[in-house]
């Protein structure tokens, strides 16, 4: 499942958080062919914008690639509520589900809960490292992607900066917090970074937990 929502297409070392999650999800699609996996795609924003589902061959693979690269979605915001509501509603069989989000949205640790007791929820959160790291630049005249709404926000003010990165930060550790409440694991990918790494340590990770899982029987 991933994010299409104007939050995404904000990108300040080049490439957009969209764009890194279609490379990404790319590289998981063409991993579970590879293995003989079905996979499928769901794209959502303030809605589910679009769904596909899970099949099995390089044609499909292509065709999930091709809508990662060109889906231009109705809605602005996130509800990753709504999406979860409709993987539990769809999946009948145990599935590993990625969830490919900024994860800027609230009011969904329910339905998480719900979906990772019957599935292999895999939390991505792709960032912009301006997220979290603001510089100061003087007056910026700050736009929310998914509201509209415009802000002039005077960057060279220490209290302003600290209040920002303090923000990002609480809600950082709440996400965390409820990931870890309900047993899904957290993978970060940051756009200022290549997203190989971060993925083959998680892959490590899981790989190592299972040879440590059968050794204790």
């Amino acid at each position: 499942a991933v994010d299409m929502s104007r939050s995404g297409w904000f990108g300040s070392q080049g490439s957009s958080k969209v764009e890194i999650a279609a490379e990404l999800c790319g590289v998981l699609a063409f991993s579970a062919i590879a293995n003989k996996d079905k996979v499928g795609l769901l794209l959502f924003s303030d809605r589910v914008e679009k769904y596909i589902p899970p099949a099995k061959g390089k044609s499909h693979v292509l065709r999930i690639i091709r809508e990662l690269l060109t889906f231009e979605p109705v809605g602005r915001g996130t509800s990753i509520k709504a999406t979860l509501e409709l993987l539990g509603s769809v999946l009948k069989r145990k599935s590993t589900v990625f969830l490919v989000s900024d994860f800027w949205d609230s009011g969904f640790s329910q339905r998480l809960s719900v979906l990772a007791r019957k599935h292999d929820l895999v939390a991505v959160r792709v960032r912009d490292p301006r997220e979290t790291s603001i510089p100061a630049v003087g007056l910026v005249n700050w736009i929310d992607a998914e509201t509209g709404q415009e802000v002039l926000v005077d960057t060279s003010s220490p209290a302003t900066r600290r209040t920002l990165t303090s923000r990002a930060a609480v809600h950082d550790e709440e996400l965390e917090r409820l990931l870890a409440s309900c047993g899904v694991d957290l993978v970060d990918v940051n756009t200022s970074e290549s997203y190989v790494e971060p993925l083959r340590q998680f892959f490590l990770a899981r790989e190592g937990n299972r040879g440590r899982s059968r050794g204790k029987r």
